[in-house]
């Protein structure tokens, strides 16, 4: 299938999107207040029109993949989503978070612009049906343990119930019990669907069901898996970010510090640059 460089096919609200920019879809793991994600999406718009880089917010209105019963979920569904129609507004980007169910997805619908199906659930017909009847861009993470050539299957659910606004999101391959690998060939076999493909950095280096319940990660190398990502044509890049990692109340061990996003941006753009130009 012949693939479009625009990414105003598949979100007509983009900002920069005609372009040959990357694609970023940024924002905190989860909703924890309406101050933290008021500031961090300020900071992201920022360096979006510096950078001229499209954008789309991320931030989860509820987590419902957590490895234990105490874990934070969130501060209540429409509280949440109430604060991410705001950004959208405010900021005039659009907005992304997960559902896990066709409930869900009408729900949260009213309030974003796109609905992301999480890894785990990218084969479950209804959830995927769901999200394409609500005529919302719609996301779909590439399962762990799914082979990138698999994904096609994911995205005809999607595109075969009269949707054709989708994305496909990378977020690296099981690899041993606690780890993940990203296997770049992924990236271009995916493309051939014709449809945007982004690299989700910070979830592919997280360290999944650690022996305390908790999720690790390995930070340092965000800049070495986005490099990688632009260098491969990836079409964007998906970062987790947040003011104060070590005390957020999900992921913080894989997100990157809000306050390094612009350095990472300048180095990402150059090298995007040299890439369109080979």
């Amino acid at each position: 299938m012949e693939r479009s460089n625009s990414l105003i096919s598949v979100l007509p609200s983009i900002k920069y999107g005609d372009g040959d920019g990357f694609l970023l879809v940024a924002g905190p793991c989860v909703v924890e207040g309406r101050e933290m994600v008021m500031e961090i999406a300020e900071q992201i718009n920022r360096l979006s029109e510096k950078y001229k880089i499209p954008f789309i917010f991320k931030a989860s209105y509820r987590k419902a993949n957590r490895s234990r019963l105490d874990s934070f979920t969130g501060i209540g569904d429409e509280k949440a989503l109430l604060i991410l129609q705001e950004v959208g507004l405010q900021f005039s980007v659009p907005v992304i978070t997960d559902v896990h169910s066709p409930q869900e997805a009408a729900l949260a619908a009213g309030y974003v612009d796109v609905l992301q199906i999480p890894a785990f659930l990218c084969r479950q017909t209804d959830l995927l049906v769901a999200c394409a009847n609500t005529g919302r861009t719609v996301s779909i993470k590439k399962g762990q343990f799914l082979s990138p050539a698999s994904m096609k299957f994911a995205l005809d659910k999607v595109t075969e119930s009269g949707n054709r606004k989708v994305m496909i999101t990378e977020r690296g391959t099981t690899f041993g019990y606690h780890d993940l690998v990203v296997d770049y060939r992924g990236i271009p076999e995916m493309q051939q669907f014709g449809y945007p493909v982004i690299l989700d950095i910070t979830h592919s280096l997280q360290k999944p069901n650690q022996s305390d319940g908790v999720t690790g990660g390995d930070p340092a190398m965000i800049e070495t898996i986005a490099r990688a990502g632009i260098a491969v044509g990836a079409d964007g890049l998906f970062i987790e970010t947040h003011p104060d990692p070590a005390n957020a109340k999900s992921d913080g061990a894989n997100m990157l510090q809000l306050q390094e996003l612009d350095g990472l941006l300048r180095k990402l753009t150059l090298l995007r640059e040299v890439v369109i130009n080979m």
